[in-house]
């Protein structure tokens, strides 16, 4: 049986386990689905698909600003201890917290945006477009497009990576569970600046 990217994609999806290492079952597995969730299964490797763990361990990091002016506390989540405690994800929650501290993010991801935001920002967008001369059609195009920018500058997840601006947060995260081989996830965070309610 051929090794497709969609049955790859498939056993990655259902499992959680790393592309490569889906192809890898799949080929031993001479394209046979089971036989390869199987040899995953022995491996040792589907125990680290995030969709059968919930992430309850992780811990909170901190960053104060030089001035004193800013503060920040962000809790980051990860399954098990001994991610927490690792030197990659140490460095991610300060240099998360530095991240909250310099671009002000409102929400962790765009899912987390109360609906009223949402709709008042729609329609604000909507006469944006509206003034602007368009036709409905192209305004409603336009306001989603707008959106999306509206999520990069306010959401966590979606704003460009300070230290890589070619990559977002969400990217970096994403590889950082890769390479730890667990559900990391930015669970809440805080941020303080003197003068502001």
């Amino acid at each position: 049986m051929e090794v497709t990217v969609e049955l790859v994609k498939k056993l990655r999806a259902e499992t959680g386990v790393g592309i490569m290492d889906c192809k890898e079952a799949l080929n031993k597995a001479d394209g046979n689905y089971d036989k390869a969730k199987q040899i995953l299964r022995t491996e040792g490797k589907e125990f680290l698909a995030r969709q059968t763990r919930e992430a309850k361990e992780g811990q909170v990091g901190a960053y104060i600003h030089h001035s004193g002016k800013v503060g920040v506390l962000v809790e980051l989540a990860s399954n098990t201890d001994f991610a927490a405690n690792s030197k990659d994800f140490q460095t991610f929650l300060k240099d998360v917290a530095m991240q909250i501290a310099a671009s002000k993010p409102r929400w962790v991801r765009p899912e987390d945006v109360p609906e009223e935001v949402l709709q008042e920002e729609r329609e604000v967008l909507r006469q944006q477009a509206e003034k602007e001369g368009k036709p409905p059609a192209i305004a409603e195009k336009i306001v989603e497009g707008r959106l999306q920018k509206f999520f990069e500058e306010n959401c966590l997840l979606k704003q460009e990576y300070i230290k890589d601006q070619s990559l977002k947060v969400e990217d970096i995260l994403g590889e950082l569970g890769a390479k730890l081989g667990e559900s990391i996830g930015v669970r809440r965070f805080v941020r303080y600046e003197i003068g502001e309610e």
